[in-house]
């Protein structure tokens, strides 16, 4: 779809295929990501480059590498050793790589180590040519090119947005160093083989007429979307059966997120842009200089969609800023929905894990009439929950994309089942992640102000946690989260029923039995962990998205990936499986141990 949208406005190349893991919570750009597991990072963005690539649109694969935050982006150092660079941040480029041969790389702004990704031959040179055999090419984010002549020397291909760089270095700057005889011109062939191996790879020259985007195009494609948020949506809970919500209803209230108008979209450069503008129109500036503001909305209200799902229910609508008025109209409803926001974006990171204090506010106010309280959440990010004990339900909707509206009114009403899992771990508080606090964070960028290096934290010490990211740091220090990595409610319940592991010709396959044991149909993930003999963290090793009827079994075989059995080899470059007994078991998320399991003993590979 997003190459087809591509190909409508005369592109031939997305920037896609963000897969920095989710090392901080609060990250502004999170919401771009795959989750702070490198498996499924890799396999996630894989999938997104391939589908570009399919349609005859390159991709990108970015922003390499350990680009994890906003804060101070341009001037951060990223340190950490070179096994755990490996391990964690690598390792998801590498999957996305070997399973999908992205056209380009594009280097981030940060430092890792002390010099600029766009400058770094470890990064450039070292790991993706000489280990991993990349043959495309490697552009530089928007700016993030400070000295050209280490950029050119460590593997930079492509100098991009040049208005964003101090000067044109791959301009006049290397052209006349070429014809001095100080770039030698097999530098720049090979650069040029760089950039034009994946536009034949993918057909870039072969002879296409531009499609023209129409009415139906755009249907389908709100329609795609509304199918990935209906999957992609996380329940998080649902004491009382509040969820779905019942046709004998008479009287439902929808409380504030401009739920009467639209769904929140993410800042930045990948905010989604809402077709005729903004159906919330605010006080803040719409032009670059105050980039990424403002925030944004998508049309296609929740509201009216729950109407049209509910026509014997009167469903009324407060904005929630009257905070009594909120009180006196919850004690006459049967149900209380309330939408509660927290947008994220490029060029800053959330300051904290709390909600905006009056979104507290208006969901402590609905609770106070003492009828079922419903939260919708729209956020990018885990957020804190001082009223979870209080609400009968929590649907987080992320943000949920141009069918967003309606796709939520089917999740409330169960016209769609909540299946999405999450790729984050919820912590209780900051006081549980590695870094509580990094100075500078929540401070927003914007092209009109300019920024005190004092405000800001530039050294982020990544060895900290090393490759134990996100769940594998929460395992390892014994701390319990608020909601633990691959976490998911449904409108159904599954068991899971045996376990094997098994070897095939492309690795070890787990073989267990699903069934659903509910009255609905709906979709487990089903995901398998391991611990390797040398007692380092559990890791994810496989998952599979598996759809069933009211009663259905189904025996499901789940590849395990070789990277989540093995241990990156510094002296030798190689990734190693050591012999030993490998504990693998089947479960719901990271901290479920109720599932099947079983010790293998495996020879080293």
């Amino acid at each position: 779809m997003i190459a087809v949208e591509a190909a409508h406005r005369g592109l031939n190349e997305v920037l896609g295929g963000g897969i920095n893991l989710v090392r901080d919570p609060r990250g502004g750009r999170n919401f771009e990501y795959q989750g702070e597991d490198p498996i499924l990072a890799g396999i996630v963005a894989a999938s997104l480059i391939s589908g570009a690539q399919d349609q005859h649109v390159l991709s990108t694969i970015k922003h390499y590498a350990l680009n994890s935050i906003e804060t101070a982006r341009t001037k951060m150092n990223s340190v950490i050793d070179e096994q755990s660079m490996q391990e964690s941040d690598l390792l998801a480029f590498k999957i996305a790589i070997e399973k999908s041969d992205p056209a380009s790389v594009m280097c981030g702004y940060n430092r890792v180590n002390g010099l600029h990704d766009c400058q770094n031959p470890y990064l450039l040179e070292n790991v993706l040519r000489q280990e991993w055999g990349y043959h495309g090419y490697v552009m530089s984010d928007w700016g993030a090119v400070y000295d050209g002549d280490a950029a050119w020397k460590a593997g930079l291909d492509q100098q991009s947005g040049l208005p964003a760089d101090s000067k044109a270095w791959f301009g006049d700057y290397m052209k006349r160093k070429v014809i001095a005889g100080k770039i030698p011109v097999s530098v720049v062939d090979e650069k040029l083989r760089h950039i034009l191996y994946p536009m034949f790879k993918y057909g870039l020259f072969e002879p296409r007429v531009r499609p023209t985007e129409t009415a139906a195009d755009i249907a389908e494609h709100t329609a795609i979307t509304q199918k990935i948020e209906e999957a992609g949506a996380v329940l998080l809970k649902n004491d009382h059966e509040a969820l779905p919500l019942k046709q004998n209803l008479r009287r439902v209230l929808v409380v504030g997120g401009h739920a009467d108008k639209g769904v929140m979209t993410g800042g930045g450069s990948s905010a989604v842009a809402p077709r005729g503008g903004s159906p919330v129109r605010g006080d803040e500036p719409n032009d670059l200089q105050h980039f990424p503001r403002p925030i944004g909305y998508l049309s296609g209200a929740p509201l009216d969609a729950l109407k049209a799902e509910m026509p014997r229910a009167q469903v009324t609508f407060l904005s929630g800023d009257d905070l009594n008025a909120v009180t006196e109209a919850a004690k006459n409803a049967d149900r209380v929905i309330v939408f509660a926001t927290k947008w994220s974006s490029e060029f800053f990171d959330n300051a904290d894990l709390s909600m905006p204090q009056h979104e507290d506010a208006m969901i402590t106010a609905a609770v106070k009439a003492g009828k079922p309280v419903i939260v919708v959440l729209q956020t990018g990010n885990p957020v804190l929950m001082p009223w979870a004990d209080k609400v009968d339900a929590v649907l987080e909707a992320w943000f949920p994309g141009s069918g967003g509206g309606k796709a939520i009114a089917r999740l409330l009403t169960g016209k769609a089942n909540p299946s999405g899992r999450l790729t984050t771990t919820w912590p209780v508080s900051a006081s549980q992640l590695p870094r509580p606090q990094v100075k500078g964070m929540g401070l927003e960028f914007t092209l009109s102000k300019k920024q005190n290096p004092a405000d800001y934290e530039t050294r982020l010490d990544l060895n900290i946690e090393g490759a134990n990211v996100g769940y594998r740091w929460f395992s390892l220090k014994g701390e319990k989260p608020l909601y633990p990595f691959g976490y998911g409610l449904s409108y159904t319940s599954f068991t899971h029923t045996g376990l094997e592991v098994d070897p095939s010709d492309n690795g070890l396959v787990a073989h267990t039995k699903v069934t659903n044991t509910g009255k609905r149909a709906g979709a487990d993930v089903v995901q398998i962990y391991v611990n390797l003999p040398d007692g380092s963290p559990e890791r994810l090793a496989g998952f599979l998205r598996v759809q069933l009827s009211p009663g259905e079994s189904k025996d499901v075989a789940i590849p395990l990936s070789s990277y989540a059995l093995a241990r990156f080899d510094v002296a030798t470059k190689h990734w190693v499986r050591k012999a030993g007994a490998y504990h693998f078991r089947v479960a719901t998320n990271s901290f479920d141990n109720a599932g099947p399991s079983l010790t293998s003993e495996l020879a080293q590979q």
